[in-house]
């Protein structure tokens, strides 16, 4: 007998799981009887949330330290997703890069890039083939409303060109597969939080998190609580909406999104725009 056919919903890998979001996707999630992989970089926050899951809710809780901007260390949480016991991946683990982007550190932007957009790739390719294979499963994919943020500058919103567009790419992404995957019984969701209280800000994403970090975060009027976030991305994957945005009570916002994206797909074809033509524009 295989994991998939074994009675409850299975195994739930969650990455960025020390804190925030992806802490509480694991405590909402083993709550609903999902045993689960938990991945980041802190071992000792990792340690000591499993052990409160195990004797909270008697699931089994498994560990595994990884940085997954790193290659190397990424292909171990590959190989685990490779099992087919996942049932469901939350994509969590994310960093900002914020700053000025002729200032921003280079190495720091290609960490953003690897794990904002590499490493939740490559973590769902690992487990969609299976999951469809199976014809039941699960990905989400957390990215944020400044993927939506493009057309506005800095102040009161962070310099956030590289982050912003890797989270762009997420929603993309996201939106695309779940098209492509239609009917297969393989739900995909993006979940676009705004500002959420989380360590998320503490960091530029070459160090984790310090362990006094939890101690900083505080909830502002303007700050959605981590926790609320979690509770929408799981009634929106119940109800299997694609886009979830947490603090959005009116969905004919991304049907007109929709629509908008199709007149602009329109202008496909072999003719120039008139407006690029008047004047000789573009001519040798």
């Amino acid at each position: 007998m295989t994991a998939a056919d074994r009675s409850g919903p299975g195994t739930a890998l969650v990455t960025g799981a020390s804190s925030g979001i992806g802490a509480h996707y694991a405590r909402h999630l083993s709550a609903d009887g999902y045993d689960l992989v938990l991945v980041a970089r802190r071992a000792h926050r990792l340690e000591q949330l499993a052990e409160e899951l195990r004797d909270k809710c008697g699931v089994s809780v498994e560990p595994l330290v990884a940085d997954l901007a790193r290659p190397e260390e990424r292909a171990a949480v590959v190989d685990r997703l490779g099992r087919d016991d996942v049932s469901l991946l939350v994509n969590n683990a994310g960093i900002n890069g914020y700053g000025p982007f002729d200032e921003a550190d280079p190495i720091v932007l290609a960490q953003v890039v690897e794990l904002n957009v590499t490493a939740p790739t490559v973590l769902t390719r690992a487990t969609v083939a299976g999951m469809r294979r199976r014809g039941r499963g699960a990905v989400v994919n957390v990215a944020s409303l400044l993927a939506f943020a493009g057309a506005l500058p800095p102040d009161p919103l962070p310099h956030r060109a590289v982050y912003a567009g890797s989270k762009g790419y997420v929603v993309t992404f996201t939106r695309t597969l779940a098209a492509e995957l239609e009917g297969a019984g393989v739900q995909v969701q993006v979940v676009c939080p705004g500002y959420t209280a989380t360590e998320f800000h503490a960091a530029q994403g070459l160090e984790p998190v310090g362990e006094g970090a939890q101690d900083l975060v505080t909830v502002s009027a303007r700050a959605m609580a981590a926790e609320a976030v979690v509770v929408a991305s799981l009634a929106a994957l119940r109800t299997g909406e694609v886009v979830c945005v947490p603090g959005l009570d009116d969905p004919t916002a991304l049907e007109r999104l929709a629509e908008v994206e199709l007149a602009i797909r329109s202008a496909s074809g072999p003719e120039l725009a008139p407006r690029y033509r008047a004047g000789g524009a573009g001519t040798a």
